[in-house]
């Protein structure tokens, strides 16, 4: 990770960490980047948060100072941004949004012309910019100067393209969507009204503050109450940009980021669409997914945490799926990123083609219990590397042994040491992870 940009992107609370300087000078950079050889184009989407319009406005100023043509999208999915990259012949996107962080932060997220992350040494050159070791670039004079452009109609184009995906229509069936007051409010249930679902919509009314507050995919218990009181036959949840998806059954169980893996990996393998029989997951995948993987003869690959390195995996090796937990799940026939309601689809397909609940397909994954404590620190690295809290973890994973795992690593967008623990009951990966929080306290790593 560099100075500003983590695993997605230049993230920190507005004004404060991420700043309309920042914003203009990413603009300036990438405009001029992109356009030493030609006029460059590209396209910008944002989600609800207040601060989206002022970011949207600093990043266009400084792409348009650069000489660069900004196409507006305006308050759109990230997958819909990287979408209209891929198809539209644009240099770059630039996707606005904290995801699933508090309306008060926010993040400018880059995606290069493939509508994939950008590439690390792009975004090394962007911080060298920003910390003033480039020399300042030329402004654009005249004619050359940038123009913006209202591109609305390329959301609708993205719309049309997630209808057209499903070989079947979802007549009848009740599908609820809780759409976190973020970007989905204004696409999903457009997408599910065209396929003919009986479709029921809550959290779709973002006012710039309410953005994953108490609602969306980190809140899925918002969710699951409503799924069974209004007995819908399934339920799906997305985060502030819509590059996640959390699923639940008509019984209100949460079907996570891999228990999607395993009905969707499964169904692909039944089609004969499941490229070297393989699913790519990260380390945070729980044991119960690989299990159940090799009971159905399905390989496996783990990357690091971050969809990100899960692309690469998946790009560098041709293969139809892979994604995280937390809900980020490729579609490599379909999208280049994670793209929340395509994964709905995708889940919604599996159950109608197999006529089965989603609760049917997805009980075979029996799940290991799991805990994990976010902590926040004060400097990461040296939480992480503190000699007594590697002792800590060691000794954790030797009780562990091949029982159970344990893994420690730190948060790439906020200033966290994640300490995951899974084994055979809650007791004792609570027992571990307390005992390894409790170093990191003891040695006065832990802040307030």
């Amino acid at each position: 990770m560099g100075k500003y940009f983590g695993t997605d992107g230049f993230r920190g609370e507005a004004n404060i960490q991420l700043t309309v300087d920042h914003a203009f000078k990413v603009g300036r950079y990438v405009g001029w980047y992109y356009g030493r050889e030609h006029k460059a184009k590209i396209v910008i989407g944002k989600d609800t948060r207040r601060s989206s319009y002022m970011f949207e406005y600093a990043l266009v100023a400084g792409l348009t100072a650069s000489g660069a043509d900004a196409y507006l999208l305006h308050v759109t999915t990230t997958p819909s941004v990287s979408y209209a990259v891929r198809t539209e012949d644009f240099d770059c996107g630039i996707m606005i949004s904290a995801s699933h962080n508090p309306f008060y932060d926010n993040g400018i997220k880059l995606l290069n012309g493939n509508g994939q992350k950008i590439e690390a040494e792009v975004e090394a050159r962007i911080e060298a910019y920003l910390d003033g070791k480039i020399e300042d670039l030329p402004y654009a004079t005249r004619e050359d100067i940038g123009r913006t452009v209202d591109f609305a109609s390329g959301r609708n184009r993205y719309i049309g393209y997630l209808i057209s995906i499903p070989c079947r229509d979802f007549k009848n069936i009740k599908v609820g969507l809780d759409c976190s007051n973020g970007s989905s409010s204004a696409i999903a249930k457009s997408v599910f009204d065209a396929l003919r679902a009986k479709t029921y919509v809550i959290n779709n009314e973002p006012d710039g503050t309410n953005i994953n507050r108490g609602c969306g995919s980190t809140h899925i218990e918002v969710l699951q109450k409503y799924v069974v009181e209004n007995g819908l036959d399934v339920g799906f949840a997305y985060d502030g940009d819509a590059d996640r998806c959390i699923a639940v059954d008509h019984k209100g169980n949460i079907i996570d980021g891999d228990k999607i893996l395993y009905v969707c990996g499964k169904f692909l393998k039944s089609q004969g669409k499941l490229n070297g029989n393989t699913v790519v997951t990260t380390v945070m995948s729980n044991m119960g997914l690989y299990k159940a993987f090799e009971s159905e003869d399905i390989n496996y690959e783990q990357t690091a945490v971050g969809d990100k390195y899960v692309a690469e995996n998946m790009l560098e090796n041709n293969y139809s799926i892979g994604g995280e937990q937390s809900g980020h799940i490729i579609f490599s026939r379909y999208a280049a990123t994670g793209d929340g309601i395509l994964t709905s689809l995708m889940i919604m397909e599996a159950c109608v083609e197999q006529k089965a609940t989603l609760c049917d397909l997805a009980k075979e994954m029996k799940v290991y219990p799991q805990i994990l404590r976010n902590v926040r620190v004060a400097d990461k690295k040296t939480a992480r590397e503190n000699p007594k809290v590697v002792e800590a973890v060691e000794a954790a994973a030797r009780a562990l042994s091949t029982e159970g795992r344990i893994l420690v690593r730190e948060s790439g967008t906020e200033p966290l040491i994640r300490v995951m623990v899974e084994a055979g009951t809650e007791e004792i990966c609570a027992e571990h992870v307390n005992n390894v929080v409790r170093v990191m306290e003891e040695e006065g790593l832990v802040v307030e």
